[in-house]
């Protein structure tokens, strides 16, 4: 649920921005399970919610362990079961550039979010975020790397990525709302 001033702002005709006025960087370690995961699971939010001409979505592994490959096979066909297809993810090492190019960079624990902050220049550590961060009430501080656990550790990284990616969702609806309202205003100026 959208908090009050929010839905305020939506009724009093305040809409999304263009294309891609909002970009989101998940990050796991090698982007083969729990990020690309994120990624489909953002977008297919943001599709349900009419975003996906607003946001940008992408993920990066923190190690280049597995560039140019597919998301694990076990994550592939959990997320297929509840309608995520990854088959076109292809694996990819986050790069500096990233930090400048998208307004959020989202860690699945804390260990990736240190790598994060040990390649992120300074100015930018702002956008440095833990997926879990969005997701308070949900009991974990962190998205569990599921590739050493069994099926029931890929169900649990959905569940906690649907809840994560609702929360982030928000976030991004409110971003987006307040940046039209600044430009409105900025217009009439």
């Amino acid at each position: 649920m959208l908090p009050r001033w929010l839905r305020r702002a939506a009724a009093d005709g305040v809409q999304a921005l263009p294309a891609s006025d909002y970009a989101v960087l998940f990050c796991c370690m090698g982007n083969i399970c729990r990020s690309p995961t994120a990624e489909a699971m953002l977008r297919a939010q943001a599709g349900r919610a009419g975003l996906q001409q607003s946001l940008r979505v992408d993920s990066a592994g923190t190690h280049g362990y597995h560039d140019g490959e597919p998301p694990d096979a076990r994550a592939r066909s959990h997320a297929l079961r509840r309608g995520l297809d990854l088959n076109a993810l292809r694996a990819r090492r986050v790069r500096v550039e990233d930090f400048e190019q998208f307004d959020l960079v989202v860690a699945m624990d804390q260990d990736n979010l240190e790598a994060l902050r040990a390649l992120c220049p300074q100015p930018l550590q702002h956008k440095l975020r833990l997926a879990m961060s969005f997701a308070p009430g949900a009991g974990s501080s962190i998205v569990p790397d599921p590739y050493y656990g069994g099926p029931e550790a890929f169900e649990r990284v959905l569940d906690l990525l649907d809840l994560a990616c609702a929360g982030l969702l928000g976030h991004v609806q409110a971003q987006l709302l307040l940046r039209r309202r600044q430009a409105q205003l900025g217009d009439r100026g």
